[in-house]
């Protein structure tokens, strides 16, 4: 029943691909077939590393379709911020109505798009953006973050978004902090989303960078009413950095996993 669909799913995942992907798909099929042991007809027949293999070809799916690693973004990178967005969809975070994640690289200068949109459902990257940093978490690269008030830092880890209001910023987005120490205290700071004349091509031709906020991630002025709209209630935000001293409960690979084995068979029926 349920392993015949959860079988023929992953095998289609796995065609679709990466090549490190392909090379499990036999497996794959001997694991979840069960060709080796004798096995029940509940799901506890299928073991961890055979719906870990479901999940990993899963995210392989996805940014191999949305192209990804042509539109800059890390696999490693990408491959975090779905493990939260599944955690965050396991503990009814997330709006059932949207399927958008979206990333933010500040390893990359910024002078680099380093701000993706993702549709996980029709696997497309909605929009590929410039984004600041803020003032004192460095010059072109992000180096420094914190959780202070007052900082004028940025801070790094898994947000949910929150309402739209309209401040000095015009439309803005605001940010619940969803890491105890990392980024907690984003609302009482006011990091939001908004747009802002200081993230442009035209700012960082003639600057060589980004102008930077206050903390908060600002936009490109002439993108920011489309991307709140879209990101706005209840969607994932993932800010990635270079520091090794982050944490966080919604990087929980086995949880996220369960949890995409569950609903694996809602999705291929899909």
């Amino acid at each position: 029943m349920i392993k015949t669909v959860i079988t023929s799913f992953a095998l289609c995942l796995i065609s679709l691909s990466t090549p490190v992907a392909s090379n499990s798909a036999t497996v794959v099929s001997k694991a979840i077939t069960g060709s080796s042991k004798t096995e029940t007809n509940t799901d506890a027949a299928v073991t961890f590393a055979e719906k870990q293999m479901m999940f990993d070809s899963y995210v392989q799916d996805i940014y191999a379709a949305a192209k990804l690693q042509k539109a800059g973004l890390a696999y490693d990178v990408f491959q975090k911020a779905l493990i939260g967005y599944q955690n965050f969809k396991q503990r009814n975070l997330l709006s059932p109505s949207k399927s958008v994640l979206t990333v933010i690289d500040f390893t990359k200068s910024s002078s680099k798009k380093r701000m993706w949109i993702i549709d996980l459902k029709s696997k497309k990257v909605l929009f590929n953006n410039l984004v600041a940093h803020g003032r004192n978490t460095g010059e072109a690269r992000a180096v420094k973050f914190s959780n202070a008030p007052n900082s004028y830092m940025s801070s790094m880890g898994f947000y949910v978004t929150d309402q739209t209001y309209f401040g000095k910023h015009g439309l803005s987005l605001r940010l619940n902090g969803m890491d105890k120490n990392f980024n907690s205290n984003a609302m009482s700071r006011a990091i939001v989303v908004h747009g802002a004349d200081y993230v442009s091509e035209a700012f960082v031709k003639q600057y060589g960078r980004l102008g930077r906020s206050l903390g908060c991630p600002s936009v490109p002025k002439a993108l920011s009413k489309e991307i709140i709209e879209l990101i706005k209630d209840n969607t994932c935000l993932y800010i990635h950095t270079a520091d090794k001293s982050y944490k966080s409960d919604y990087l929980n690979t086995a949880l996220a996993v369960e949890d995409y084995f569950m609903e694996a068979p809602m999705l291929a029926a899909n």
